[in-house]
């Protein structure tokens, strides 16, 4: 998942930005981000505006993993999805969406 919310961000993310849309805790995305790095993966790089902060950026490896992920995946949902309604998959989407939107902004969860 941290590779494809990567690898899908507008933007680098830094490791606290990568947590939040993870929804996991800083210190558990550091010991996977430092797995991804061993691996090849990913690399941490200085931001250019804040020099405490450092930003995950997928290397050449990080995005041929990625697009063979997708690949498999894509296939994988066209099958599944097949025989739903588009305008059902849609609204539940949605609804999905805005329920996790929610979740995030919530300060009872």
């Amino acid at each position: 998942m941290a590779i494809a919310v990567i690898a899908k961000a507008s933007h680098p993310l830094s490791q606290t930005e990568l947590a939040h849309w993870l929804t996991l805790e800083d210190p558990t995305v550091v010991a996977m981000i430092d797995r991804l790095v061993k691996a090849g993966y990913v690399s941490r790089v200085p931001s250019p505006t804040d020099r405490r902060v450092k930003l995950v950026v997928l290397t050449t490896a990080g995005n041929e993993l990625y697009g063979k992920v997708k690949t498999e995946a894509d296939a994988c949902r066209a099958e599944f999805l097949a025989n739903i309604d588009a305008d059902k998959l849609r609204a539940a989407t949605e609804l999905l969406e805005t329920l996790q939107a929610a979740a995030g902004e919530s300060t009872l969860c």
